[in-house]
């Protein structure tokens, strides 16, 4: 009896189409996850830039002369000068996670691939977090605040924040580590919320969101103002010729991420490819506080 051929079925789901439809899932959540971290940052400007692109921050430099003048003399002139400093380039970061098919059998498909995809991903968001708090401690001329206690010296940080962004109705954040808070989360009732892997708590004190994340060192944090980060991205989806050689699935609407799983057959595992171009910088540099907490007095600690 002769072999039947009979032509495909239609409508027939197949591992491709799953494929992409995991690679939109992960580029949707990961655009999502992107608009909470401007969000909770208060974030205004965010700004598309191609790879190679100078990303610049603006600097004040200068010195001030000496005030005691007697009477009748000339006052010295003290001179500043406004520049915009060179901070590095725009760059499209490229990942790539592979597994075996040994790994597959032994842990299942979704142990195995679709587990770790996420924790690759959750790790590209670590990343971003790490680069903006890191740009935030790079600058010497950013300005200082001390104070005997975060409520002090929190105060102190705004106060020179409101006077740095006097003619702008600023929002001001802080990034702290979760430590130097813990005393007022368990006295009082606030809420703390999570975005990007973060936890925050808005209207801290009165006096702006705070951000609490063991990447800044216990007595230490940092403060500016929302209106002074900038976002800056490459959109995949819109990168010069990427799109004509790689078949990338992104998140339409935003163009953070790009992903591509496929499977290799001369090793034999599946891969993992993700592409992505961002980073946080502040506008001004001198818009930036570097703060540390000292031990609070008695008063302080009994309050």
């Amino acid at each position: 009896m002769a072999n039947v051929v009979t032509d495909p079925e239609t409508n027939v789901i197949k591992r491709e189409q799953m494929a992409r439809v995991r690679e939109k899932d992960y580029a949707v959540l990961f655009g999502e996850n992107v608009q909470n971290l401007v969000k909770m940052l208060g974030i205004t400007r965010k700004i598309p830039v191609t790879a190679g692109t100078v990303l610049k921050v603006q600097k004040t430099t200068g010195t001030l002369q000496n005030g005691s003048v007697p009477e009748g003399e000339i006052i010295p002139l003290s001179q500043y000068e406004t520049t915009w400093e060179p901070i590095g380039e725009a760059e499209l970061k490229k990942w790539r996670k592979a597994t075996t098919g040994e790994a597959i059998l032994k842990g299942g498909y979704d142990q195995a691939v679709n587990d770790t995809d996420k924790k690759m991903i959750l790790d590209i968001q670590k990343g971003i977090r790490t680069q903006f708090i890191n740009a935030l401690g790079s600058f010497p001329d950013s300005g200082s605040a001390t104070g005997a206690g975060i409520q002090e010296a929190f105060a102190n940080a705004w106060g020179k924040l409101a006077i740095a962004f006097e003619d702008d109705a600023v929002q001001t954040v802080f990034i702290a580590n979760p430590l130097d808070v813990s005393d007022y989360l368990a006295k009082a009732n606030i809420t703390v919320q999570t975005a990007f892997g973060l936890n925050y708590v808005q209207n801290f004190l009165g006096l702006g969101t705070v951000i609490l994340t063991g990447q800044v060192a216990k007595g230490s944090f940092y403060a500016t103002a929302s209106e002074n980060i900038n976002l800056y991205y490459i959109d995949v989806n819109e990168a010069n010729g990427l799109g004509d050689a790689f078949d990338f699935t992104t998140d339409a609407e935003t163009g953070l991420i790009g992903i591509h799983e496929d499977s290799n057959y001369t090793r034999l595992q599946s891969e993992t490819v993700a592409i992505s171009g961002i980073d946080l910088f502040p506008d001004k540099s001198a818009g930036v506080i570097v703060g540390t907490i000292t031990a609070p007095t008695e008063d302080q600690a009994e309050g």
